[in-house]
């Protein structure tokens, strides 16, 4: 092994004792903000221009939504934009045809921009409606010939 053998081993433990900072993923970020003007915009788009990491910054006024590109944090950016005082949160909305039930009463929203709707999860009622379909057409299934008592 040798003096080099030794030397290399010694270095290894004490770099890997040393912390490397972990670097960010490149990721894209879309926040909700409430903007009424050119004023509101472009304080909104000063302040993400000024943060470490932002490549890009788009701002769609219309729908109130601000995208953000770059090697930074979605909690960073959120709390940057809330410290403007504007009323910020990361974007709540999802193409409506991806949403199984677009029109049920939580995932529904007048707010949101044309063709989107709020990002809901599966609820119980969902669920419950699923099961009873399950039921009805095992009931009346093929495979098996006295399933059916109505005949």
């Amino acid at each position: 092994m040798g003096i080099d053998g030794t030397l290399e081993y010694f270095s290894d433990i004490l770099s890997s004792g040393h912390k490397h900072k972990k670097k960010k993923q490149f990721q894209t970020v879309e926040l909700k903000v409430r903007m009424d003007c050119d004023g509101c915009e472009l304080k909104v788009n000063k302040a993400l221009s000024s943060m470490s990491g932002v490549k890009s910054v788009e701002i769609n006024r219309k729908q109130n939504k601000v995208t953000v590109n770059g090697y930074v944090e979605a909690s960073k950016v959120l709390k940057k934009v809330k410290a403007t005082g504007k009323k910020a949160e990361i974007w709540p909305y999802v193409p409506y045809n991806l949403v199984a039930h677009p029109y049920a009463a939580n995932a529904y929203d007048k707010k949101a921009p044309p063709g989107y709707v709020r990002k809901v999860e599966n609820t119980a009622t969902m669920v419950t409606v699923v099961s009873q379909e399950d039921h009805y057409m095992s009931m009346f299934s093929d495979e098996n010939p006295n399933a059916c008592s109505i005949m």
